[in-house]
């Protein structure tokens, strides 16, 4: 079930390359990448919080980071700036991400202490930022259908998915509209598999939840970590899940000693690959 030994303090952001077929994924208050490069770890460190990737091709990403997106080449660790992100502010960071099937890519900030209302989610494309939702606290769960035709986020305080229509080009039609209501839940990040289930992991609870197209819980996959953190799924139904060990007391840790390491688990249904960004 381990797939990383690695103890993050904040893991995050799972994604998996479908050209190269390896695992990537962030601490994010460590400041790093991880990965498995030909099945052996690997690690970059970038100085900055990083918390979510797309792929523009086989070599090079697209990682968001505190200040901006870089194109990041994996071979070298060289990385280029391309455009700023809630550079001026300080007080945030980015947060979860991922590209929409239109190939642009969604990212959310957060205040670095979870301030109220201090959140927000953008769209990059084609060399553009925008800003699409504002006054969130903790934005979550960026993943999308897979016909292209609807996104999904959360907000993870107010314990609600929420879904927005796209138009052609990938943008937001209409305002969002509620999909799932989990109360006493706290929605981190997620994923859509084949079939358009959303798989949820979820803060707190040690598990992830798949909620089927119409808002139904279908089943969940227990972990043992209480603080899962987002999900990924690869060929063959395969599921990649950090975790986190950030905030746990030394009782706690000795009761979960697995907290902050990377799962791998059968999930029994296809992943969409993850669609090339279009810079």
């Amino acid at each position: 079930m381990i797939l990383d030994a690695r103890p993050c303090t904040l893991g995050e952001g799972a994604f998996w390359h479908p050209e190269r077929r390896e695992p990537f994924w962030f601490d994010i208050a460590a400041g790093k990448l991880l990965a498995r490069i030909r099945d052996e770890p690997a690690e970059w460190s970038f100085g900055e919080a990083v918390s979510a990737a797309g792929w523009i091709d086989r070599d090079r990403l697209l990682i968001a980071s505190e200040t901006g997106l870089w194109r990041f080449a994996i071979e070298t660790g060289q990385r280029e700036r391309i455009v700023a992100l809630e550079e001026d502010c300080s007080g945030t960071r980015s947060n979860d991400g991922r590209t929409d099937p239109a190939g642009g890519f969604w990212i959310s900030t957060m205040g670095k202490e979870a301030e109220p209302g201090a959140g927000a989610i953008y769209r990059f494309h084609e060399g553009r930022i925008s800003r699409l939702f504002a006054n969130l606290t903790i934005p979550n769960a960026i993943c999308f259908a897979p016909d292209g035709r609807r996104a999904y986020f959360a907000d993870t305080p107010r314990s609600c998915l929420m879904t927005v229509a796209l138009d052609a080009e990938g943008w937001p039609r209409g305002e969002p509209a509620l999909f799932a209501h989990l109360p006493g839940l706290s929605p981190d990040g997620a994923v859509t598999d084949a079939e358009g289930g959303i798989w949820s992991a979820q803060w707190g609870a040690g598990r992830v939840a798949r909620y089927r197209p119409d808002g139904r819980f279908d089943r969940a996959l227990d972990l043992p970590a209480p603080q899962v953190t987002c999900p990924c799924l690869t060929e063959g139904g395969r599921m990649i899940v950090t975790s986190a060990r950030e905030g746990m007391s030394e009782a706690a840790l000795a009761d979960h000693p697995l907290s902050g390491q990377t799962f791998e688990l059968e999930a029994g249904v296809e992943g969409v690959p993850a669609p090339r960004l279009r810079l």
